[in-house]
């Protein structure tokens, strides 16, 4: 019998396990590795940070759910991976063995690289639900005594979607506190230009989002590149094609919100053969590490190339119906090697995203995420804004139960009916 271990209790992580369940025979032991016994969902983030929701509404406690699944839940974190001993550090020192590892562990969050970047430093975050709740506080605060807001994503990032969603969300939230008119506003971001999001685009979402910026009156920065940030000032250079600094400018802020570039996490970063320099990991077709072949990844923490060269660096986001696809090959192939089949199960890496605005939002679909592309569509209404609602209920009852299936898909057609994914080719 095998032991398979799930390295990460994120999005990613949580889903390979209910996927991963039914895939085993009698006698195989499933463990999955976490850091906290609790998953939190995410894309609330932000909502946590400006206080529409309370960051325990966004988070449920794992450990009921994987006794019922018989899945055994380690919660103290790993320190290192040995992949030629076919073997994981934990965090309290003692040694976990596998004979497959599925790492999920989700990114590290680089805000070293940028002198005063981060909730420890000068600016605050929406990617864990504790910076989203530093970010309340500081949020409070502005609002207590208004002044400039600069919010977006530095040099590398590559989940630019958080970013839109943050700066709108506050602009509205401002709006209903009625002192928009004494808060101006910038987003900065690596992008070459809005609605990039690390993907060269995806239908119009360009237009739809230069289209959203200047409605609001907030100014952008493109091709930015962050020096440092101080207290209140951030320094940044815009970058032209050519490599050159076009221009300085140094912006005040009385709060700021900038997303970091993603690395892998130290437990599996400068393993040779394994990860990537940046320490991602490293994936054929069947999301299984060509070195290691008892080693597969999902979600964050794999390598991707970038899309293209911009005159800053930028990568490319792994969004969550993208990560779906990730778990259920890595699932169904897991499943065939310990029936001794072979694989033959590829993720689709499609991109679906619902990328709340407050009162509005923008909605893509890219087919798959890579161009080209057989489907390429994006959409702007309020009920991108209420589908995200609704997601977020969907979703958490669907965590809560330890159900296994395909969330995004079904609920972006059963729920919404947006029929555009399935007629593609």
């Amino acid at each position: 019998m095998s032991d398979i271990v799930i390295l990460g209790g994120g999005l990613s992580g949580t889903l390979a396990a209910y996927e991963l369940v039914p895939k085993l025979r009698p006698g195989d032991q499933l463990t999955l590795v976490a850091e906290t016994p609790r998953y939190h969902f995410v894309p609330s983030n932000p909502w946590v940070a400006i206080g529409w929701r309370e960051a325990s509404s966004i988070q449920i406690d794992l450990t009921d759910v994987m006794r019922r699944k018989k899945i055994r839940f380690l919660t103290q974190g790993a320190r290192r991976v040995y992949p030629n001993e076919n073997r994981i550090e934990l965090g309290d020192g003692t040694s976990l063995g596998y004979d497959f590892l599925v790492v999920a562990t989700g990114p590290d969050l680089a805000f070293d690289e940028v002198p005063g970047l981060g909730p420890d430093a000068h600016t605050q975050s929406v990617c864990q639900v504790d910076h989203a709740e530093k970010a309340k506080a500081a949020f409070d605060r502005l609002v207590a005594a208004p002044g400039p807001v600069v919010i977006g994503a530095a040099q590398g990032a590559s989940c630019f979607g958080p970013a839109y969603e943050f700066l709108f969300v506050v602009e509205t939230e401002l709006r209903k506190r009625r002192i928009r008119d004494r808060v101006p506003m910038t987003f900065v971001t690596a992008e070459p230009y809005i609605g990039h999001l690390g993907l060269d685009g995806v239908g119009d979402t360009k237009t739809l989002l230069e289209s959203e910026l200047r409605e609001r009156h907030i100014k952008w920065i493109t091709s930015a590149r962050i020096n440092a940030v101080t207290a209140d000032t951030m320094t940044v250079e815009e970058v032209g094609e050519d490599g050159t600094v076009l221009r300085t400018s140094e912006l005040p802020f009385a709060y700021s919100m900038m997303l970091p570039a993603f690395r892998g996490v130290a437990a599996v970063r400068g393993i040779e053969g394994l990860t990537n320099p940046r320490g991602f990991v490293l994936v054929d077709e069947f999301q299984r590490n060509p070195t290691f072949p008892n080693v597969f990844a999902v979600g964050v923490c794999v390598a991707i190339p970038p899309i293209g060269p911009t005159p800053v660096p930028v990568g490319v986001p792994k969004t969550g119906f993208m990560i779906e696809s990730m778990v259920t090959a890595t699932a169904e192939n897991i499943g065939a090697l310990l029936r001794g089949k072979e694989m033959g199960s590829r993720p689709t890496w499609n991109a679906i995203c619902l990328a709340d605005f407050g009162n509005t939002g923008v909605a893509f679909v890219a087919q798959p995420q890579i161009p080209p592309r057989n489907l390429n569509w994006s959409s702007k209404g309020q009920w991108v804004h209420l589908a995200k609602v609704a997601f977020e209920k969907y979703f958490l009852r669907k965590i809560r139960v330890g159900e296994s299936e395909p969330f995004y898909e079904r609920f972006l057609l059963d729920r919404l009916g947006i029929r555009k994914i399935k007629e593609a080719p």
